[in-house]
């Protein structure tokens, strides 16, 4: 009996079976892309070290959680401005695609408005954050490396998204 679940080979034409094809950007994807093949790769390998260590000597590396933490937030945030830019963020499709040309280019002008201030926001207050851990000398609890370190990457990654949304809200903007 056939898998009623299984992949049709005639369904290319059906939505959401084919990832839709990048938009026409000036800065492509790529960067993000790697960022995040790259961070998944090392967080997998840092992961399976610890796994291997912890089953043999029954001790783990305490570095590991910490970078582990920080890979999964670098992680977190290239996807996301890929995510963005391919309309693949957690949205509401039944108000976002539903409706006419006109109501649509509203939700997309809204929520790109609302996204843009929100990551603007979360690069200053990223950036506050890294410069005091600067300033106050704060050092990790594992490795005891300063905490700046880490922390740096977190505006530049945030402001990636923000300069994404305001190409995004430009677009859409343009867009008659």
């Amino acid at each position: 009996m056939p898998d009623a679940h299984a992949a049709d080979p005639d369904s290319k034409d059906l939505p959401g079976t084919a990832p839709p094809p990048d938009p026409p950007l000036r800065i492509p994807l790529r960067f993000e892309d790697w960022l995040t093949v790259l961070t998944l790769g090392a967080l997998a390998c840092i992961t399976l070290a610890n796994v291997i260590v912890r089953y043999l000597t029954a001790e783990s590396f305490a570095w590991t959680e910490e970078i582990s933490v920080f890979l999964l937030i670098v992680l977190t945030l290239s996807a996301s401005s890929s995510a963005f830019v391919r309309l693949l963020h957690i949205r509401i499709e039944l108000l976002a695609d539903g409706g006419g040309a006109a109501r649509r280019r509203r939700f997309a002008l809204a929520a790109g408005a609302v996204s843009l201030l929100f990551f603007a926001g979360l690069t200053i207050l990223l950036g506050r954050m890294a410069l005091d851990e600067y300033n106050w000398g704060d050092t990790s609890p594992a490795i005891g490396v300063p905490t700046w370190w880490y922390s740096m990457w977190l505006p530049v990654l945030s402001a990636v998204i923000t300069l994404r949304l305001a190409g995004i809200l430009r677009r859409a903007w343009m867009q008659i």
